[in-house]
């Protein structure tokens, strides 16, 4: 077993590093907090099978994780700077942070809302799976779920940082890949001024003779949407002689507004941020593939 400390064993070093007010860059304070933690060239020299160090693999997953409780911030690409809530949580903490310190937080909980898929896949980003007892396939199971709500989370702070332009473009993107749009995958953004409630429009044939019209909303993620917007981009779709649309949020939906959607003639799609992110990783937009296993089994049939 590697010597180096877990990713947890990393929170505290990397916040005391941190604490000289200054904006890191990634990797600058990757080095530091080795040099920090006085690792040893050998130490810095692991590496794991998918290629990276494991020492930067941890601090990448420790800075993830204060990133996410809000004790660190990112004022620009690849940059970290520490906070007033990672001063004063160090400070309460002089024998050292903890994950279980850490995922108490407010801010670290509420960084994405909960779902059954990520309730079952476990808080993320947490420590890798190391029970002797857990089945080698549940742990790769555990971590890609853990990785996917790490990222989620970050693709839904992303859309939320754009132009809501560059929203109207990526849930269209979405629903190309998903296969609307017909083989053409043809998908028109139509925001702005005097959109007329509707954001854009997928041909599901040729011809244009089948339609699904699109409304997104740039939402914070305590900014739900409610009863009122639905019923105006209805409207909206009755103006254009539509059957069918779908709503799409980068927060979420009040029951009212769900309720009301669910009752309507009108067929009304709603897809939260919650689900707009899970589509955007099982369809590939905006994210990439970093790294793909192969798990096998002896062929029983093979030996009858």
């Amino acid at each position: 077993m590697s010597a180096i400390p877990i990713w947890s064993g990393f929170l505290t070093p990397v916040l005391e590093v941190l604490t000289d007010g200054q904006i890191w860059h990634k990797r600058d304070l990757h080095t530091a907090v080795q040099d920090h933690l006085g690792l040893t060239d050998d130490q810095r020299a692991e590496m794991l099978q998918s290629g990276q160090r494991r020492a930067d693999n941890r601090i990448g997953w420790a800075l993830s994780a204060l990133y996410r409780a809000k004790l660190v911030d990112k004022p620009a690409r690849a940059t970290f700077v520490i906070t007033d809530a990672g001063r004063a949580l160090l400070a309460a903490n002089p024998t050292g942070i903890t994950a279980k310190i850490l995922q108490a937080l407010p801010a670290y909980r509420n960084h994405t809302p909960a779902s059954a898929a990520t309730a079952n896949a476990g808080t993320a980003p947490a420590a890798p799976v190391v029970e002797d007892e857990v089945d080698p396939l549940e742990q790769i199971e555990s971590g890609v779920g853990r990785l996917h709500a790490e990222v989620a989370a970050d693709l839904l702070e992303r859309l939320r940082e754009q132009h809501p332009d560059f929203l109207e473009q990526s849930v269209l993107d979405v629903l190309v890949a998903m296969g609307y749009g017909g083989t053409e995958g043809r998908a028109t953004r139509i925001g702005g001024s005097g959109d007329g409630g509707v954001d854009g429009v997928i041909d599901q044939d040729p011809l244009g003779l089948e339609r699904i019209y699109v409304q997104a909303k740039r939402y914070a993620a305590n900014n739900t949407v409610g009863r009122p917007e639905i019923q105006a981009f209805v409207g909206a779709l009755h103006g254009v002689g539509a059957a069918r649309g779908v709503f799409i949020t980068t927060s979420a939906f009040t029951s009212g507004a769900r309720e009301y959607a669910h009752n309507i003639g009108t067929r009304v799609i709603l897809i939260d941020g919650e689900r707009l992110a899970e589509l955007m990783i099982r369809y590939g937009v905006a994210v990439q593939t970093r790294q793909t296993f192969i798990v096998v089994e002896v062929d029983e049939d093979y030996f009858e």
